[in-house]
C-alpha cells in the first residue's frame, strides 16, 4: 500500500509531473553522485527531457524545475522567491552550484536538451541525466521518470513488474486492499468508514499523532493557497496574457455574501478552485490534490463544506474528507494512472472530481458504498477528457476547468446520496479501468503534448 500522504504533497506549480516530479528527479540524481563519490569531480551536467516533460516542458516549467533540483531545493520547503533568484544566478552567470557544494559551468540552452522526438517506451515523461568529469569522461548516466502527481521511479523500477500487479512499497498494512470492492468489503467487514479504515493503515507507516499532523499540515496549505489567490490580482506568467479572476470575484460575492443560494454555491466553488489554479499557474505553492493541474478542486469542496464551521469543528471534518478522498485516490494511483502524459485530464481532473465527491459524500453522512458511488459518478462523468494546455501553460482550458470539476463533485456528492445502493449500475473499479483503457486509447496529441485540441486551435497571442 502506499500513504496517502504521498497523494497529497505540498510543491510549488504549475505541473505536479512536470516541475514536482523533474525537480525531485534531479535533486536525487545529484545525490547519488555524492553517495557514490562522485560530485567532487563533476564538471559538467546534460539534462534530456523525453517525451511530454519536452513538449510542454517550457509552459510547464519543467527546465527551470530541472535546474533548481540540481541546485538542490526540494519541491515541498521551496520559496518561489528564493527559486526564482537562484535561476536569475544560473542565466546571468552561466553557472550552477551543483547540489549546493559544486560550482560548475551550466548553460540551460545547451545542457538541457527538449528531445520532443524521443518517446519513452515505460512512461510519456523521461527524463535522462549524465554527469561528466572534467575531460569529459561519463561519471554517471540515469533514467526516471516523472509518473504523475510529482511521483517518479527510475528505469529499473518500472521495468520491474509487479508479483501481482500492485504497487509494492514494502509496508504492510492491517486492512489491505487492491480494488474498490475490496476496500468496501473490508469496511463491511470491520464495520468502520473508509476514513477509518485508511487512518488504520496510515499507523503501519508513522506514529498516529504523526499522520494527524501530516494531514493537518496538508489542509493548512491548501487554505493557505486559497486565501493567497483570492488577494493576487495581475496577468499570468507566460505570455497568453490571462487575468487572475478570483479575486474579482471574492470581492464581488463577499460584497453580497446572501445572493442567490444555488448561484452562490457555483459561484463560491469557481472562486476557491480559480484562486488555487491560478497560483498554481504563478508558480506558487500547492498541494497535489492528486495533481497541480487538478489542484484546485479538492480545496474549493472542503472550503465550501467548512466556509460556515468554526476552525475547531471543522478540523476534523478535514481529516475526514482527506482520509476518504486519499483512499480513492491510492485505487486510481494503484490501478490506473494519474498522469496528464498517459491518461489525458481524465487521470487529473476527472480523478480530482471523483476524490472530491467521495470526501464530501462522506461528509454528508454517506455509507462506503454510497462514497464510491459519489466517486464513481464523479468520474463517470468526466471520461475521456483531453489534456490539450494552450501554449503548454497550466493556464487554458485547466484553471476554468478546475472550476467546473468542483461543481461536479458537488452534485456527484448529491446524485450518490438520493441513489438507493442497490441502484448503481456501475462500481467504482468498472470506471477506473474504464478511464484506464480509456488513456490507453487516447492519441498522444491530446495527452499533455499541446499537439492537439485546444492547443492547436487557439491563436496564442
Amino acid at each position: 500500500m502506499l500513504s496517502v500522504l504521498d497523494i497529497f504533497r505540498i510543491g510549488i506549480g504549475p505541473s505536479s509531473s512536470h516541475t514536482v516530479g523533474p525537480m525531485r528527479i534531479a535533486r536525487t540524481f545529484v545525490r547519488a553522485l555524492a553517495k557514490a563519490g562522485k560530485l567532487e569531480r563533476t564538471a559538467r551536467i546534460a539534462v534530456e527531457l523525453q517525451g511530454s516533460l519536452a513538449l510542454t516542458g517550457v509552459g510547464h516549467g519543467t527546465v527551470d524545475a530541472s535546474i533548481l533540483g540540481l541546485i538542490g531545493f526540494a519541491p515541498d520547503t521551496t520559496c518561489p522567491d528564493k527559486a526564482a533568484a537562484a535561476l536569475e544566478r544560473v542565466r546571468t552567470h552561466g553557472r550552477l552550484m551543483l547540489g549546493g557544494r559544486q560550482d560548475i559551468a551550466f548553460d540551460p540552452a545547451t545542457d538541457i536538451d527538449l528531445a520532443g522526438h524521443v518517446i519513452p517506451d515505460l512512461h510519456p515523461n523521461g527524463m535522462q541525466l549524465e554527469a561528466f568529469d572534467a575531460d569529459g569522461a561519463p561519471l554517471s548516466r540515469r533514467t526516471y521518470y516523472s509518473t504523475g502527481g510529482g511521483f517518479v521511479a527510475s528505469e529499473a523500477q518500472l521495468r520491474r513488474k509487479p508479483k501481482d500487479d500492485r504497487i509494492n512499497t514494502g509496508t504492510r498494512v492491517p486492512h489491505d486492499f487492491g480494488s474498490a470492492e475490496e476496500l468496501l468489503a473490508e469496511c463491511a467487514r470491520t464495520d468502520l468508514s473508509i476514513a477509518e479504515l485508511i487512518l488504520a493503515n496510515e499507523d503501519a507507516f508513522r506514529p498516529r499523532e504523526r499522520t494527524l499532523e501530516g494531514l493537518d499540515r496538508i489542509a493548512a496549505a491548501m487554505d493557505q493557497c486559497v486565501d493567497r489567490g483570492l488577494h493576487q490580482r495581475g496577468i499570468l506568467p507566460g505570455g497568453l496574457k490571462v487575468a487572475r479572476r478570483a479575486p474579482d470575484l471574492w470581492d464581488k460575492l463577499s460584497a453580497n455574501p446572501q445572493s442567490n443560494e444555488r448561484e452562490q454555491l457555483f459561484d463560491w466553488l469557481n472562486c476557491y478552485a480559480m484562486a488555487v489554479n491560478e497560483e498554481n499557474a504563478a508558480g506558487g505553492r500547492v498541494v497535489t490534490a492528486p495533481t497541480n493541474g487538478a489542484a484546485g478542486i479538492i480545496p474549493a469542496v472542503i472550503r465550501f463544506y467548512c466556509v460556515t464551521a468554526e476552525d475547531d469543528a471543522c478540523g476534523e471534518s478535514r481529516r475526514t474528507f482527506l482520509l476518504t478522498a486519499g483512499a480513492i485516490g491510492l485505487l486510481y494511483k494503484q490501478r490506473a494512472s494519474i498522469s496528464g502524459a498517459e491518461m489525458g485530464c481524465q487521470g487529473e481532473v476527472g480523478v480530482a472530481c471523483s476524490m472530491a465527491a467521495g470526501g464530501l459524500a462522506a461528509l454528508w453522512g454517506a455509507s462506503p458504498a454510497q462514497v464510491a458511488s459519489a466517486a464513481e459518478i464523479g468520474m463517470e462523468h468526466n471520461l475521456g477528457l483531453t489534456c490539450d494546455p494552450v501554449g503548454g501553460l497550466v493556464q487554458v482550458p485547466c484553471i476554468e476547468r478546475n472550476a467546473i470539476g468542483a461543481v461536479k463533485a458537488v452534485n456527484a456528492a448529491r446524485l450518490a446520496l438520493h441513489r438507493p445502493e442497490t441502484d448503481a449500475r456501475v462500481s467504482l473499479d468498472q470506471v477506473i479501468e474504464t478511464m484506464r483503457q480509456t488513456g490507453l486509447d487516447m492519441s498522444s496529441k491530446y495527452k499533455e503534448t499541446s499537439q492537439g485540441g485546444l492547443a492547436v486551435n487557439v491563436i496564442e497571442c
